[in-house]
């Protein structure tokens, strides 16, 4: 978090180094560089009397909970920092985030159910999920929908990416902006895939989403729905043979260790999307509700760019690791292999049109 020089701040800090947060839990880490405030003057009562201010600030500051499922080196978890950093920024001190990566506080539907009934305050949740809460999200998982990111973008920042996240709050859950998981491209551990028919027969880990069902078992594959956290064990013992992900996940969770193929199919375009329990946003006032929603877009944008300038690197330390990697698979067998997907969900017919008049316009 950032530091600054001013007295309450410095303050603040010394009574975070004591312990003394909301609700008696700690907050989350900081930098390592705090710094000391200045020894009191025994005879400057106004100076004492700032530093209890200070206390009974930090000590009145509303501690929410922020949840994910990947590690602290995963660009959720700078995302969630910058998130972090700006509420607290923006709302002086009134409300702080603490982070917790790794799955802690469970699966990423597991998370969503307890923003539902208001156990959990927020989370960043991958795309996926989504739809087991609102239909309508389905249509941002349809196979080949987004060409780059440019396209992408003009969509989730635009009208049709806030009706979408609108639609949320039926289930209780709103949804703030979408950071980025990114395109989403194939890994196996049996041989490289150049073609849709490649894919004949092999097992591979997808997320828990009807549509993804779809899209794989449509180019002949058997699709094995599962959370994150049982995938990488069924991949290290082999019990699938592949996976879907962006080229930041394939890095941050080494999967050279258990996958020697990746082919950049960029099968899907999957957001990361920033989320809050709808009772907690519904508490807070309009002031407050609209730092949240311009502290969580600015930290998706934030984080897209982290991706963009971190991808080049990660893709090549993944070839340094052994991976074979397909740049330029034929994309035309992959995209009329999942025609039946669109032909399957009329139900986005009208949301594909709308995007596609988008994209159409850029």
């Amino acid at each position: 978090m950032k530091k600054n020089v001013k007295f309450a701040a410095l303050a603040l800090s010394a009574v975070m180094m004591f312990g003394l947060t909301a609700c008696g839990g700690g907050a989350a880490a900081d930098d390592g560089q705090t710094q000391e405030a200045p020894a009191a003057d025994e005879n400057s009562p106004a100076e004492n009397a700032g530093e209890e201010n200070a206390a009974e600030a930090a000590s009145d500051a509303v501690v929410l909970k922020l949840g994910t499922t990947v590690n602290e080196q995963d660009s959720f978890q700078v995302a969630a920092e910058k998130f972090a950093e700006l509420v607290e920024e923006r709302t002086n001190g009134a409300y702080k985030i603490e982070i917790y990566p790794n799955g802690t506080l469970g699966g990423e539907r597991d998370m969503l159910e307890s923003m539902q009934i208001g156990t959990l305050d927020m989370g960043i949740i991958t795309s996926g999920p989504f739809i087991n809460f609102s239909s309508a999200m389905g249509v941002l998982d349809m196979p080949y929908l987004f060409a780059n990111n440019e396209e992408a973008y003009a969509v989730l920042d635009g009208e049709i990416g806030r009706e979408l996240l609108d639609t949320l709050e039926d289930s209780g859950l709103k949804g703030l902006a979408y950071a980025e998981r990114g395109f989403r491209n194939l890994t196996n551990s049996k041989k490289p895939i150049q073609t849709a028919a490649d894919l004949n027969g092999l097992k591979i880990r997808i997320m828990e989403n009807d549509v993804y069902t779809a899209s794989f078992e449509a180019m002949g594959v058997n699709a094995n729905p599962m959370a994150w956290a049982d995938a990488l064990t069924a991949l290290q013992q082999g019990t699938v043979d592949g996976q879907e992900n962006p080229i930041n996940v394939i890095y941050s969770y080494s999967l050279w260790e258990s996958q020697k193929y990746v082919t950049l199919d960029r099968h899907s375009y999957s957001t990361a999307i920033i989320t809050m329990s709808a009772d907690l946003f519904n508490k807070l006032d309009a002031e407050t509700q609209q730092i949240f929603l311009d502290a969580a877009q600015e930290a998706a944008e934030y984080e897209r760019a982290w991706v963009a300038e971190q991808e080049s690197d990660q893709l090549q330390a993944m070839k340094d690791n052994g991976m074979e990697v397909i740049e330029d698979p034929d994309l035309a067998s992959f995209k009329e292999a999942v025609q039946p997907v669109y032909d399957k969900y009329t139900e986005y017919a009208d949301y594909v049109a709308r995007i596609q008049e988008v994209i159409a316009g850029m």
